[in-house]
């Protein structure tokens, strides 16, 4: 029987046709932009009509999922800090790389809407303020990303607090709409390497080889990214609060963050990273059993560096100059919107243009990652695992729910 062709294959195939047509068709611009141009153009229209309900959806269901806000207690209280917290951190370590490496250098795509886009970003303080909606309806037709998020999260906790059978109906709505946006995603995944085709061939016919190099600057930011957060943060946290050290920590964890880089699935995963964490960790069941699923659904890290490199990489290839506000919007978005990333196919993608289209920033350069984002993903997963098996340690230590296997003795 023969094997089908996975997507990941189908897009990196898409990739090299754009490269090897917008090479051959560097003298036929005309042909280019008529014929090629708009098959981009109608993925990137699909990726945008999708971005609202799926984040909303998923968002309300991905909170609401935290259960009876009294039964979790401070326990539930202590792993959304630490998510978001290493979310945040993660994101920031991405801005940082791409500021340093850049990645986007010597290549220039100029577009006068996105740098107008840019230039009108609001401050740091008015996105924070404008985070919360005044008119929530208004936030959700305009597109407002952080005010969608936000909303959805209040809708998803405000869920865990209606007694009895009275909030089912919602949160059954939202989470078939949820499913069914799932479903509405892989259908466009599955358009994406005729997508990746017709934004990556123009591309390379206006800029030729050049646009390349940038790609390789691109992994090694974002795998070296995620080998700093592993040892700067998930080390400090495992050793300082449960008193692990970082090489017992990584050996334990080494089967799940093997099967996370084969398999780029958290929620496949799963079964590894609890093993690994009860037996080699000595997290109890109580705990692994709450924190462990929860970071297969909401903790990012890998996902969120990923998104700070690669919106660093879009915004200098474009020539648009990033203002600290923006920076800011960047770290909330990533870090909010991580919460809803899990279970998505395409997820990396889709939540970029989602970043992208928070700070004003073009959505073709979704089209100069799509083809490496099989590799990114490989690394971003990795992170996401180890993330959630230094969380099980550290709330497991606080809980004094943390019994380490002693190393044995040899004499």
């Amino acid at each position: 029987m023969k094997k089908k062709m996975s997507l990941t294959t189908k897009i990196f195939i898409g990739l090299i046709a754009g490269i090897v047509a917008g090479l051959a068709l560097a003298g036929a611009p005309d042909f280019v932009d008529n014929f090629i141009a708009p098959i981009g153009s109608v993925f990137i229209n699909m990726i945008g009509m999708v971005i609202v309900p799926l984040v909303f959806s998923s968002l309300i269901v991905g909170a609401a999922s935290i259960g009876d806000a009294k039964t979790l207690g401070r326990i539930g209280g202590k792993t959304l800090a630490y998510y978001l917290f290493t979310t945040a951190f993660a994101v920031s370590i991405g801005l940082l790389l791409g500021k340093l490496i850049n990645p986007g250098a010597g290549l220039s795509i100029p577009t006068d809407a996105a740098a107008a886009a840019a230039s009108e970003a609001p401050k740091l303080v008015d996105t924070i303020v404008n985070m919360i909606p005044r008119n929530p309806l208004q936030g959700l037709v305009s597109g407002s990303m952080l005010q969608i998020i936000v909303f959805a999260l209040f809708l998803g906790v405000g869920f865990t607090a209606v007694p009895g059978d009275k909030g089912k109906p919602f949160i059954n709505f939202f989470d078939s709409l949820a499913e069914i946006m799932y479903k509405i995603t892989a259908m466009i995944m599955n358009f994406a390497p005729y997508g990746v085709f017709g934004l990556i061939t123009p591309v390379v016919a206006k800029n030729g080889p050049a646009v390349l190099l940038p790609l390789i600057k691109v992994v090694i930011a974002v795998y070296l990214g995620c080998i700093i957060h592993a040892v700067l943060v998930y080390s400090s946290a495992v050793s300082v609060v449960g008193k692990i050290s970082p090489m017992k920590f990584f050996k334990a964890i080494a089967p799940a963050a093997i099967t996370a880089f084969s398999t780029t699935s958290s929620a496949g995963t799963l079964p590894v990273t609890m093993k690994s964490c009860k037996e080699g960790l000595g997290v109890s069941d109580k705990i692994a059993s709450f924190v462990l699923p929860l970071g297969a659904t909401i903790n990012m890290d890998g996902t969120a560096l990923y998104q700070g490199v690669c919106a660093l990489f879009v915004a200098q290839v474009y020539g648009v100059a990033l203002t600290g506000g923006q920076i800011g919007t960047i770290i909330l978005t990533a870090t909010l919107a991580s919460i809803g990333t899990a279970g998505v196919p395409g997820a990396g993608l889709i939540m970029l243009s989602l970043v992208l289209t928070s700070v004003g920033l073009p959505l073709e350069g979704v089209a100069l990652i799509a083809g490496i984002d099989r590799v990114l993903d490989m690394a971003r997963t990795t992170v996401n695992i180890v993330g959630d098996a230094s969380c099980a340690v550290v709330i497991a230590a606080t809980e004094n729910e943390l019994d380490v296997p002693r190393e044995e003795v040899t004499v």
